[in-house]
Order: structure tokens, then C-alpha cells, then sequence
């Protein structure tokens, strides 16, 4: 790839250059640590194979800072997908429990906004129902960062929550469930052709607290693709052609993944594996009462410092959900 970006024909077609340019930074940042660490690791070895003069707490001291770092390296390894170096679309929808679910989603929505902010990327809200007493029915964000895709997407499934209802007189213990749903960025690949002819477009009013900009005209665009009935809605924008866009290829990426699905279905004949949220699909579980406890189903990763998962300190359950979805390949 260097030796290609190197050809004095390079620029002729400036949108492949800039891909090719793009594509070799993503594989510089994982690879120049690496190569970095396997320095610093030769070179521990090279001590303990000399002459018996290196000190042994140095090369403790030595050896722990390297195992951190490869720590740190060891998952970023793991992100070798198609679309995981893309920004990506995250939903959080409340699922069974009526309000107290719709409250759960909206705690749920801080978290990823909060390890959002801890990881320096930015979001931006698309789309955003609020829930009828508290928390919120549906919303989506648009995250912008390297890896987001492929950090989020090990968030994808149900949560569940166990605490005592602050909507119930009694004080009764509750379980509620949210849905997590993570899509990549797609720009138009032609891949996914979409036909003007099967989509229904609708605008309408923005919500928001007002202004002077906001609230005055049809900016907000709601796109149903009619042969499959996803439907797509984006708000954020003051510009109806910008919200349209973006609705557009947040409508690309569903109709990617329902292919990509389709197709794994139809190579392993595999039924049902739509997800709900609800009993049964939960990839996590964070329990309030009557203990404390935050666990991954599907790692066993667990951790009983509930406030700190809640304030957006998740990486080690991504690390951990991509650490065992290498494993499995």
C-alpha cells in the first residue's frame, strides 16, 4: 500500500487516493505499536540472556509496563472487520417494562454518551422520542471516531435492569429491558441501490426547545423504505436536505445489514435470530438490588462498581466481547 501511495500516478484519481490514504493510517495506527512493543520485548529478552547484570527489579518494573501496553493493543487487534474503523449510528429503544423501561433507556443513552466523551469522539443527535412519565422511547446518535463501529457493535442486544422501581409506591423490585442497536456509516458504495420509487418521504416539524431557527419549518425527515417497512427519521439538522442525507444513509446501512443477515441465515439455515428486548435476549445484566452487580452473559466479565458502567466505564466489556468473538472465529 505504501508502494502504491508512493506512484507518481497517485493523484489521477483523487477519491481513490484519498481511500488508499485513509485505509493505510487505519492500519499504521494498529501496527506501529505493535511493532513498537515487539521492540521493547526483544530487547527485555536480550537482558535476560546477557550477563547476569540486569537488575531484576528493572526488569520487573520493565516487563509490567509492557504487559500493560499489550493490554491495551491485544483488542484493537480484534478490529478487522469490513466497517469497523467506520463512525456509526447507535439506537437505544426501551423494550418490556413500560416506563420504567423507557427510564432505562435514557440512563442507558448517558452511558454511551458518557463513553463517547471518554473515548474523544463526538456524537450528534438524530432522532430522539421522549418516554410519556420519564427516560426516553427511542433515540439515535451519530458517533464519529476511530474504532466506533467496531467498539460499539459489541454493545448490540438487550440490557437488562434489576433495581427498585422508583415509579412504584411500594418500592417493588423491578426488572426492564432496553434494546441496543449499532450500525455502521456507510456512504453510497452501490452496494445497497435504493429506488426513489420505493420510498415514502415525510417531513415535518423538528422537535426541540426552540428559538429562533428551531421549530419553523418541515426540516425533519422521516424516510419509510416501503418494500421492507424500515423506517428512518432524522431531526438534527436545521437543513431538510442535510437531515435527508443522513436519514439516507442510515437507511443504507439497515438494508446492509438485513442483507448481510439474510445471507448468513440462508449459508447456516439459521431461524429466528431477530433479537427483542425482553426475557431471554439479554447480553448484559446491571442488578441495583438487591446487590450490586454489572455481568456480560456472553463473557462472564462482571464487575459490582454498577456507578462507574453507568457513568460510561464499558471498555472492559468491549474488550472483553472481542476478545471471545475472536476466539469463536
Amino acid at each position: 500500500m505504501e508502494a502504491k501511495a508512493g506512484a507518481p500516478t497517485i493523484w489521477d484519481d483523487q477519491k481513490a487516493a484519498n481511500a488508499l490514504f485513509a485505509e493505510l493510517r487505519n492500519f499504521k495506527k494498529q501496527w506501529e505499536p505493535v511493532r513498537d512493543l515487539a521492540v521493547e520485548v526483544d530487547g527485555l529478552i536480550e537482558l535476560t540472556q546477557g550477563s547476569g547484570t540486569a537488575d531484576l527489579a528493572d526488569l520487573q518494573t520493565e516487563y509490567e509496563n509492557a504487559q500493560k501496553k499489550w493490554n491495551v493493543l491485544e483488542p484493537m487487534l480484534y478490529l478487522s472487520g469490513e466497517f469497523d474503523h467506520n463512525n456509526c449510528y447507535l439506537t437505544v429503544s426501551g423494550g418490556a417494562g413500560g416506563t420504567e423501561a423507557q427510564d432505562w433507556a435514557g440512563f442507558l443513552l448517558r452511558m454511551y454518551l458518557r463513553y463517547c466523551e471518554r473515548m474523544n469522539w463526538k456524537t450528534s443527535l438524530l432522532e430522539k422520542t421522549d418516554g410519556q412519565e420519564a427516560g426516553i422511547k427511542t433515540a439515535t446518535i451519530l458517533v464519529e471516531g476511530d474504532p466506533a463501529y467496531g467498539y460499539l457493535k459489541c454493545e448490540k442486544g438487550a440490557h437488562r435492569l434489576v433495581r427498585l422501581s422508583p415509579f412504584n409506591a411500594k418500592s417493588l423490585r423491578q426488572t426492564s429491558f432496553a434494546l441496543v442497536e449499532v450500525l455502521p456509516e456507510i456512504k453510497d458504495t452501490g452496494e445497497i441501490v435504493i429506488n426513489d420509487n420505493e420510498l415514502r418521504v415525510d417531513t415535518y416539524r423538528s422537535g426541540g426547545a426552540g428559538g429562533q431557527h428551531v421549530n419553523k419549518t418541515d426540516s425533519a425527515v422521516r424516510i419509510t423504505h416501503i418494500p421492507t417497512g424500515i423506517v428512518i427519521a432524522c431531526q438534527t439538522e436545521r437543513s431538510q436536505i442535510q437531515n435527508r442525507e443522513r436519514a439516507m444513509n442510515m437507511l443504507r446501512a439497515k438494508l446492509l445489514e438485513k442483507k448481510r443477515a439474510e445471507e448468513l441465515e440462508q449459508k447456516h439455515e439459521l431461524k429466528g435470530a431477530s433479537k427483542s428486548a425482553s426475557f431471554g435476549q439479554q447480553i448484559r445484566s446491571y442488578v441495583l438490588h438487591p446487590y450490586q452487580m454489572v455481568k456480560d452473559l456472553r463473557t462472564d466479565h462482571e464487575t459490582s462498581n454498577t456507578q462507574a458502567v453507568l457513568d460510561g466505564d464499558i471498555q472492559e466489556f468491549v474488550d472483553a466481547e472481542l476478545r471471545r468473538s475472536a476466539s469463536s472465529l
